[in-house]
């Protein structure tokens, strides 16, 4: 019997609105299309070798300049389809995608999970959530933050404190000069972010320049360890 949520919203793929089972699932050909990350990564940024390698190896970007997150996970892939779901679920409306999006979050980054003490959702600037109504890393962070035996989610514990210009065609230089500074921790939140292990959250981790500005915020602010979780990354081959 179908429950009254299929009934009021049809359980449709998240990736091409095609009917499914049930609420969560991915229809055959976008499941095809994904690509789950796992070992063996980049031991900082989580970038996917295509060759056997250490648990502590890193990339050569990671050797050149070490980020600010100490690890970085990420559940699958930017590519053609899982850019279709992210897009759907930030843009769309199509909140009902998070809860199978946090499962593979929770998968790739249980270790992260199990080693934090604060969840913390990378903060969109209160004029852009304003018009969107929802902050989709925060969607993703609930879930996440009740799978973390002992964290405390804290979603308003970061602010952008500046508006920040969409950087969809920025390259990485300009990326990092974005949103250099844009991020502060919200008045009252400092005595429990010193000595913290906080896991930040995100949709997609592209050049890491979003969660770099986050994670230097929170090491400034005396945070002991700082890592992320993302559903998606963009994956580039290594010169």
């Amino acid at each position: 019997m179908a429950t009254l949520v299929d009934v009021i919203l049809p359980p449709l793929c998240p990736g091409c609105s095609q009917p499914v089972g049930k609420q969560g699932l991915i229809c055959g050909d976008c499941w095809g299309g994904l690509t789950f990350l796992s070992a063996p990564l980049c031991a900082a940024c989580g970038l996917p070798f295509a060759y056997e390698a250490e648990d502590t190896a890193l990339c050569g970007a990671c050797l050149r300049r070490h980020p600010s997150c100490q690890r970085i996970r990420s559940a699958v892939a930017y590519g053609e389809v899982s850019r279709e779901m992210v897009l759907r679920f930030k843009h769309a409306d199509h909140l009902q995608s998070a809860p199978v999006f946090a499962e593979w979050m929770r998968r790739a980054g249980g270790e992260l999970l199990d080693n934090c003490d604060l969840v913390v959702p990378v903060p969109l600037h209160h004029w852009r959530l304003f018009r969107r109504r929802y902050n989709q890393a925060a969607l993703l962070a609930r879930p996440l933050a009740k799978a973390a035996p002992q964290a405390r989610l804290a979603a308003d514990l970061l602010q952008r404190t500046r508006k920040t210009p969409s950087q969809g065609q920025m390259s990485a230089s300009e990326r990092e000069r974005n949103v250099r500074g844009a991020f502060a921790v919200r008045s009252g939140w400092e005595e429990r972010v010193a000595g913290a292990r906080v896991l930040l959250i995100d949709d997609v981790y592209t050049t890491g320049a979003t969660l770099e500005s986050c994670a230097r915020t929170l090491v400034r602010a005396g945070a002991a360890q700082v890592e992320a979780l993302t559903l998606a990354r963009v994956v580039r081959t290594e010169i």
